[in-house]
């Protein structure tokens, strides 16, 4: 398993992204690192609460009614 922490990894993807640029000026970043970072998140927490949406709100800080905005946004849940 590796060691690196989140941080350490989305520093080295962003490094990775920008150099894949290759002096292209990005544009949206803010908004697909959320959307790339918020649906993993939500499935692995998911998985891990058993799909029981209160408990997963609660490990994640949310209202469950954020929550299920979010899985829906991410077409998640039906």
């Amino acid at each position: 398993m590796s060691q690196k922490s989140i941080d350490e990894c989305v520093r080295l993807s962003l490094a990775s992204y920008f150099k894949d640029l290759d002096g292209i000026e990005p544009a949206g970043m803010y908004e697909m690192m959320v959307r790339v970072v918020e649906k993993p998140l939500l499935e692995v927490v998911m998985a891990q609460a058993d799909h029981n949406q209160s408990r997963a709100a609660a490990w994640l800080g949310l209202n469950r009614n954020t929550l299920r905005k979010k899985l829906l946004e991410h077409q998640l849940m039906e």
